[in-house]
Parts: structure tokens; C-alpha cells; sequence
């Protein structure tokens, strides 16, 4: 039986440090912690897109299957990438019900304060939705099916934590993945601002939309960008006011003004991507502002 030795390494302020290192056979690994130096025989770039799959039907990991549309789902994330994904958006330690009336795996709106998912998964084609998917085979494929995913944006990461977003959630896990798989440490990544008309980047691109696209990368060049942090935490509203150019024009419409407003009080990050993606394809920034524009007198 032919063996495979993985080494998987993450750099700390220190230096680099082995964080696992494994033997699998070639015909397949099974699942592990990766915490506890595990590996998998499913591609770790495609099986973070498809860690939290359960989440989407309403069930704890435990309780999930194995394969949707026979393909192995449900898997662990490498190097801790989906933890340190996860402290990005809602606190460390157990967690506790924030919403009173709500305890549904369903997203409730930043925006409105409304339950954005009415009927069951398997309504209005999300059922196929999903399917089609988990089925991508080639990683970049899935990166770029994950960032126009509206099936995953209706739902939360957390029902302790329903304002949070199972799309915007796994899409930064990837992101941290990548990153962590070249040897980049958390402390080295900046969110960085891309050319919203340009490509993509496989696996950083986080947010992606008409109007502004954000990336997290250790590279950001010439562009925009804030650094992250020591480590992850929720501090998506620090990072976005450290930004010295912004991906709009603030002094170009009273919307984007309110928008850059949300975005420098919202500290969870899936939250405030996900406010993003929604306020911008319900309000249109782009075509101005003033007086009776639809956003309400509270705001």
C-alpha cells in the first residue's frame, strides 16, 4: 500500500511552526480532526466550500450526512481555518440564543430585521441549487459558483448568531485556507480592495458584487488595503475605517454615506459582507442619493 506523508505548516509571529503532519494511503484517508493532524482524500480547496453543507438542511454536524448528490460533504477544514473564520463573526466559547424569537437556521436581515427565507430548502429550486454546488469539481469553479451562491446567503452560520451569513462565512474560510496553505500567517493578511470590473481571485476574493470586490491576501500590492489584525476576532468595522481609500465615493451620493457608516459599526465579518451584498442590490448606490431616496428617515 502505497503511503503519503502530509505536512501542513502555519507561520506565527515567532516563525513557522508544523502544525500537522500525517501518513495516508492513496486510496483514500477518511475523516479526522485537523486539529489533531488529519487529512482527508477530498481536495482541502473544495472541501471547505462544502464543510457546512449540513447547515443548509438544519443539522448539527453530528447529525449530517456523509454525500449530497454523491459527493463527500460535511468534511474538516484544515489548519483551523474554519475556526479562525468562525472568530471572525461571532464570539469564542459556548454559545447563547441573541435573538429571543428566533432559533431558526434561516438568516434574519441586518437590514430589515426580517427572516430572509420563507418555506423549506427544497422550494423554489434551492433544493437543486444546492446540489449543482456541492457537484463543482474544480476548485476555482467552486470559488466563483460560492460567491453568486444566493441559496447560502439565506442562511445563518449560526442560529445563536441569525444576523451572521453561511455564505460570506465559508467563502472567508477559503480565503483564510489558501492563505494558510502557503505558509501565510493571520497576522500577515490585509483586506485588500480589487477592481470591481476585473477578475477575480481564486479563493481570496471574499465579496464580489457590481459595486466594489474585496479580497484577503498577504499580497495586496498597490492596492487598498488594512491589515487584519494579530488574529482573528470580530473587527470588520476596525479594518474598513483603516482603509485610506475606499472602494466607493463617499462625497458622491448620501447612499454610499450610509453604507460606509454600517460598515465602520459592524464588527462580525460574514455580517457585514453579507450587509453589503444586500444593501447594494436593494438601494443601487450608484444611482445617487438625496432626499426621498428610499432609505428611510432613521437612516
Amino acid at each position: 500500500m502505497l503511503v503519503m506523508m502530509t505536512m501542513w505548516t502555519r507561520r506565527t509571529p515567532t516563525g513557522v511552526v508544523v502544525v500537522a503532519m500525517t501518513d495516508s494511503s492513496a486510496t483514500g484517508a477518511g475523516r479526522e480532526s485537523a486539529d489533531s493532524g488529519a487529512v482527508t482524500d477530498v481536495d482541502p480547496m473544495l472541501a471547505v466550500y462544502r464543510h457546512d453543507v449540513h447547515k443548509l438542511r438544519g443539522r448539527s454536524h453530528a447529525a449530517a450526512r456523509e454525500r449530497v448528490a454523491g459527493v463527500r460533504v460535511n468534511e474538516t477544514v484544515p489548519l483551523g481555518a474554519d475556526r479562525d473564520a468562525a472568530l471572525l463573526s461571532r464570539p469564542h466559547g459556548e454559545p447563547e440564543q441573541t435573538v429571543d424569537a428566533h432559533a431558526s437556521p434561516s438568516r434574519v436581515s441586518l437590514l430589515t430585521g426580517d427572516v430572509v427565507m420563507t418555506g423549506s430548502l427544497g422550494a423554489d429550486g434551492r433544493g437543486a441549487a444546492v446540489r449543482d454546488v456541492v457537484s463543482v469539481e474544480d476548485p476555482v469553479a467552486m470559488h466563483e459558483a460560492w460567491l453568486s451562491f444566493d441559496v447560502a446567503a439565506l442562511f445563518n452560520e449560526s442560529l445563536y448568531y441569525p444576523y451572521t451569513s453561511l455564505k460570506y462565512h465559508t467563502l472567508l474560510a477559503a480565503a483564510l485556507l489558501d492563505n494558510y496553505r502557503a505558509g501565510v500567517g493571520f497576522e500577515e493578511l490585509f483586506l485588500t480592495v480589487e477592481d470591481p470590473d476585473g477578475p477575480v481571485t481564486p479563493h481570496r476574493t471574499v465579496l464580489s458584487t457590481p459595486e466594489m470586490q474585496l479580497c484577503i491576501t498577504s499580497e495586496p500590492g498597490d492596492r487598498p488595503a488594512a491589515r487584519l489584525g494579530d488574529g482573528p476576532a470580530r473587527c470588520f468595522a476596525d479594518v474598513w475605517a483603516r482603509l485610506l481609500v475606499h472602494p466607493f465615493d463617499v462625497d458622491g451620493g448620501r447612499r454610499w454615506r450610509v453604507l460606509d457608516a454600517q460598515l465602520r459599526r459592524i464588527r462580525s465579518w460574514s455580517t457585514a459582507l453579507q450587509y453589503v451584498e444586500e444593501y447594494c442590490r436593494r438601494f443601487d448606490p450608484r444611482s445617487g442619493a438625496g432626499r426621498g431616496d428610499g432609505l428611510g428617515g432613521g437612516w
